[in-house]
């Protein structure tokens, strides 16, 4: 899902950059002291989870868990996955520093819709109730994300079009792998730590 540095128009780099700090700006407001530990494992596991990818095109397909990362932190995904994306640019190349941006906002953003939409409906009723919803929200994450990048993609040429329409195809089944593994870890956070969805102050309060 990362979208390559060169790829895109100086226009939707440089917009992506300024939505990514307000994005990053709004996270870090909403990032209480109590979210930290968790938001540093859902960083560490977008990490980890995107490091294989197969190459499509100027973007490539792989996990990215950011639904689950948006249910359980709201607004304060965009900072953890911002950190997350940062590390795989500079180690691995992943992306690119100038698209870092864009990236962070194609995959954030749906990460926030996600747990704004989702999370009353994953915090409430039964774990399986739970899961369900939350399945639900993780492949809708990766819905979003495969929009976000064919936007980038064709705002920055009529070239892209193509490659922009053979992204979303190719996350299709992604959308199910992640749908799947997003409603185990929620069943699995409503069973052993229920407080991770319980707002706090400076959180999703």
């Amino acid at each position: 899902m990362h979208i390559v540095d060169g790829a895109l128009s100086n226009p939707v780099v440089i917009g992506g950059a300024v939505a990514a700090v307000g994005g990053i700006a709004m996270g870090l407001k909403h990032l209480p002291l109590e979210r930290i530990p968790a938001a540093g494992v859902l960083s560490a596991s977008f990490f980890v989870a995107s490091l294989i990818h197969v190459p499509i095109g100027p973007s490539s397909v792989h996990l990215i868990l950011n639904g689950l990362a948006g249910l359980v932190l709201g607004w304060a995904a965009f900072p953890a996955l911002f950190v997350g994306l940062l590390l795989q640019a500079v180690f691995f190349g992943f992306g690119g520093l100038t698209v870092l941006g864009v990236n962070t906002v194609n995959i954030a953003l749906p990460a926030v819709i996600v747990g704004l939409l989702f999370r009353p409906l994953v915090s409430r009723g039964s774990a399986l109730h739970g899961a369900i919803w939350g399945g639900i929200g993780g492949g809708v994450a990766i819905a979003a994300t495969t929009l976000a990048v064919a936007v980038s993609l064709m705002l920055s040429g009529d070239e892209f079009t193509a490659a922009a329409k053979l992204v979303f195809v190719a996350h299709i089944p992604v959308m199910v792998i992640e749908g799947l593994l997003t409603g185990a870890a929620i069943y699995l956070a409503r069973r052993v730590k229920p407080e991770l969805f319980i707002d706090v102050k400076g959180g999703w309060a």
